[in-house]
């Protein structure tokens, strides 16, 4: 066994080199194959941080009535932030929500002379609840409103829940989420097939120029696999270096993309490809590797006979 491994490997590296122009077109095929899928990646990338900083910037605001009681107002917040679909709750009291109005209309002279002719803080506290997706808004919508239908009558203690005037805005979020992520897992499901097909038919190509070499070798009895074997590592060698390469020339080009993406995006894709450099080694070499040995077996199993 041993013997014949070293045999597979040696007749692997020999065609390798012996067929180097046959090899680089390889290599060439399975580099485009995998730079597109690592584009695809980073574009995909930057979809969801795009996607996560919109879906940040939506939630809902419970505006408390100005003399609901604290502890009230804790037992909603707490009940809330213990909901599964919550992400974050931000608790603003009546002091705070006053020096944000003041701010707001710093600029409004009518404003600030009326506020300032009132004995009391009219504004009441606030919360603004994030769920952690935007379709989940209805439901905490909807267990606010039971919170407010339990209320006794004369001790009021929510004013408004503001669900109502943004559920437009958070309906389309929800469909243009929604519509992207679909939209990115079919591009991704395209150009993976296409790098399968475009890798397969060159390696095909790449073996057909040996069919004489594999006949002669089944005239002299070789094994099936003996004669697969050198074929798939040259097939994993067209991955790796294929793999290889691809991370060599993203480098360069995220280097200089990632402060132009940080300021469109708000994620620099340099850093993201430091910082995931692992996992995007995996998937990039890892898919270039599965693709060169998958695309060498089938092509010696299909159309040569073997």
């Amino acid at each position: 066994m041993i013997t014949a491994l070293r045999r597979i490997t040696k007749a692997g590296f020999v065609g390798f080199w012996r067929n180097a122009y046959v090899s680089m077109a390889s290599i060439f095929v399975l580099f485009i194959a995998l730079f597109v899928i690592g584009v695809a990646l980073f574009v995909n990338q930057l979809l969801s941080t795009s996607l996560d900083t919109l879906q940040s910037k939506v939630d809902i605001n419970v505006y408390f009535v100005p003399d609901a009681p604290q502890e009230e107002i804790d037992r909603i917040s707490d009940a809330v932030r213990a909901l599964p679909d919550v992400s974050t709750v931000t608790y603003t009291s009546r002091e705070d929500a006053l020096a944000e109005y003041r701010e707001r209309n710093k600029d409004d002279t009518i404003s600030l002379q009326a506020l300032e002719e009132l004995d009391d803080n009219p504004l009441g506290a606030n919360i603004a609840i994030q769920a952690k997706e935007t379709s989940q808004y209805e439901y905490v919508a909807r267990f606010l409103d039971e919170q407010q239908e339990l209320e006794q009558p004369q001790v009021p203690v929510i004013d408004e829940i503001n669900y109502a005037r943004n559920k437009k805005s958070i309906d389309n979020l929800t469909a243009i989420i929604v519509a992207t992520q679909k939209a990115s897992l079919i591009v991704m499901a395209v150009l993976l097939l296409a790098a399968i097909l475009i890798t397969f038919n060159t390696i095909r190509l790449a073996i057909y120029t040996a069919r004489e070499e594999i006949s002669i070798m089944r005239l002299v009895g070789a094994g099936n696999m003996f004669i697969r074997g050198p074929f798939m590592l040259q097939g994993i060698m067209y991955g790796l270096i294929a793999g290889i390469l691809t991370l060599a020339v993203f480098y360069p080009i995220l280097v200089w993309l990632g402060p132009r993406t940080e300021a469109l995006f708000e994620i620099n894709l340099f850093n993201y490809y430091i910082v995931h450099f692992g996992e995007i080694f995996i998937v990039i070499v890892g898919i270039g590797v599965v693709l060169g040995l998958l695309s060498s077996t089938f092509a010696v199993a299909r159309y040569l006979k073997v």
